[in-house]
């Protein structure tokens, strides 16, 4: 298999997952403003996993550049990503509309914490495919330092949430900005 195909379905896929989150906020039915205020947790809840499923669709990009070839491990282990990213949106409408309670916020730290087992499984599956780019394996063992603090921050978020919810939102956000600022290791392995 090409990987344009591989990048067109897993495109497709992320394009739908943000378009049904987006769905499950409700419209109000009156145009008050205080009618905007009732759907604030819904709001954010989605713009949090809207900063997400951006930020897994702008690495899965960098990611799969450094693919030569396809082979079944990266397919399969690619579906297992996408699989977990289709969680989100689920985990997204019950967080906001329960108002972020202790479970919802669990929920939603577990399939962050699957999203990022998938991601990190992909990385490995990549590299073992590139065994002969040393500079690409040291670029993905530098980002892998990221991810393991990333799901550190998971999992430390499940416990505190059944005390302080809040706190566990915090930490999906920090996640969130420390992502946002892109690894430019993979991009220089391929450049030179």
């Amino acid at each position: 298999m090409e990987k344009n195909r591989l990048e067109a379905f897993s495109d497709g896929v992320l394009a739908i997952i943000i378009t049904i989150m987006i769905l499950e906020i409700k419209v109000p039915h009156s145009p008050e403003w205080n009618e905007l205020l009732k759907i604030w947790p819904a709001f954010f809840s989605y713009l949090l996993s809207f900063i997400y499923v951006a930020i897994y669709w702008g690495n899965h990009h960098h990611l799969l550049h450094t693919v030569q070839q396809v082979n079944s491990g990266i397919i399969w282990t690619n579906m297992l990503l996408l699989f977990f990213l289709s969680l989100v949106p689920i985990a997204t409408a019950w967080m906001g509309e329960n108002q972020f309670e202790a479970n919802t916020v669990v929920v939603y730290a577990i399939v962050l914490e699957l999203c990022a087992l998938a991601f990190f499984a992909l990385q490995q599956v990549i590299a073992m495919s590139q065994e002969h780019d040393k500079k690409l394996r040291m670029a993905l063992k530098k980002v892998r330092i990221k991810g393991i603090l990333s799901q550190l921050a998971y999992l430390v978020s499940i416990p505190i949430a059944f005390w302080k919810p809040g706190i566990s939102f915090f930490l999906f956000a920090a996640v969130a900005v420390a992502w946002m600022v892109p690894d430019r290791g993979i991009e220089k392995a391929l450049g030179e």
